[in-house]
C-alpha cells in the first residue's frame, strides 16, 4: 500500500478488485472520498504502471513537479515509477490499474510515459483480457496462467505501440470476448453488425468471425440471442408497459412476426404466451 495522506485515511471511501497474476497486479478501484499520497501503489519501484482512468482524475507528481502527469476520464497512462510519486486522485475516480514487470517493457518505454485514449480497439481488448482474468483466476491451472500472463503483457505493449497482431491465436478469447462486451453494450443500436464489431476492434470482419467461431456460435446469432434474452427480461419485468410490436422495433427486429418466430423457437412460447404464464405464476 502507498503512504497515504491523513486527510486521505481519516476520510477514505473507496472499494478495490485486486487480482495477482504471476508478477503482475491488477486493481480495479472507484474512491467516492479524493485519495491522495506517495509511494508507487504496491510498494515497488521495479514495475511499469499502466492506469487507465474511466471517470474522475488521476495526478501523479507534486503541484509544482514539471514533470507531472495529469490524466482525465477517458484517458490512459504508461509510465516506469523509478522513484516514489506524489498521486491524487479526485472524489468519483475510476481506474483500472495494472502493475508490469518493468524487464518486459523497458526496451519499449525507455524513460518516456505514454498516455492516449481508452476508447481505442488495443484498450478493450486489454479490459476484456483483464476481466476474463479477474473472473476465472481461481479456477486457472498453472498453463492457463501462463497463457494468461502472456496474453496479458502482449496486449499491453499493443497499447504502447497502438497496434496488435490480429493474427495472433492467443488472442482470439480475448477479441471475442471483447466483441461480446460491445455487443452488450449496443443492443439497441441499428448498426450493430459483425461489421460494425470489426471496424470498432480495428480487426477484419474475417479474423473475427474466426475468433468468434470457437465460442460456440456466430455472431449474428449471439447478437439476436442477446436481444431476444433482453426482450424476454422485459416482459417478466413487473412494470412492463411495452407492447410485443414495440419490443420487436426497440430491439431491432425486422416485424412483429420475425421477433414472433425467433421468441417462440428460442423459448418454446410466444411473447404474448411467455408474457401470460410469467403473470399467471405471480398470480
Amino acid at each position: 500500500m502507498p503512504d497515504y495522506s491523513p486527510a486521505t485515511i481519516s476520510d477514505l471511501q473507496a472499494k478495490s478488485r485486486v487480482t495477482k497474476l504471476l508478477e503482475v497486479v491488477m486493481i480495479n478501484t472507484h474512491n467516492a472520498s479524493s485519495i491522495s499520497g506517495a509511494g508507487s501503489p504496491g510498494g515497488s519501484e521495479e514495475l511499469v504502471w499502466l492506469h487507465v482512468v474511466r471517470r474522475g482524475a488521476y495526478v501523479e507528481g507534486e503541484p509544482t513537479d514539471r514533470g507531472k502527469h495529469s490524466i482525465s476520464g477517458g484517458q490512459f497512462l504508461i509510465r516506469h515509477h523509478g522513484r516514489p510519486v506524489h498521486f491524487w486522485k479526485a472524489a468519483g475516480t475510476t481506474t483500472e490499474v495494472f502493475g508490469l514487470p518493468s524487464a518486459a517493457f523497458t526496451p519499449l518505454l525507455g524513460n518516456r510515459s505514454i498516455t492516449g485514449p481508452v476508447d481505442t480497439a488495443e484498450v478493450r481488448l486489454l479490459t476484456a483480457h483483464a476481466n476474463m482474468i479477474h473472473d476465472t483466476i481461481a479456477d486457472l491451472g498453472p498453463a492457463g496462467v501462463h497463457a494468461a500472463h502472456s496474453t496479458l503483457i502482449e496486449l499491453v505493449k499493443a497499447l504502447a505501440l497502438r497496434r496488435f497482431d490480429d493474427v495472433e491465436p492467443l488472442l482470439a478469447p480475448t477479441l471475442a470476448q471483447a466483441a461480446k462486451d460491445l455487443v452488450n453494450s449496443h443492443l439497441a443500436d441499428p448498426e450493430l453488425s459483425p461489421r460494425m464489431l470489426a471496424r470498432e476492434l480495428n480487426v477484419s470482419l474475417r479474423t473475427l468471425q474466426r475468433a468468434f467461431a470457437a465460442t460456440g456460435e456466430s455472431l449474428t446469432a449471439y447478437i439476436r440471442h442477446r436481444r431476444l434474452e433482453e426482450a424476454r427480461l422485459a416482459l417478466t419485468a413487473p412494470s412492463a408497459r411495452l407492447s410485443v410490436s414495440e419490443l420487436a422495433a426497440h430491439w431491432r427486429f425486422a416485424d412483429t412476426s420475425h421477433f414472433t418466430r425467433a421468441f417462440k423457437k428460442r423459448y418454446g412460447q410466444t411473447p404474448t404466451e411467455y408474457a401470460r404464464s410469467v403473470g399467471s405464476a405471480r398470480d
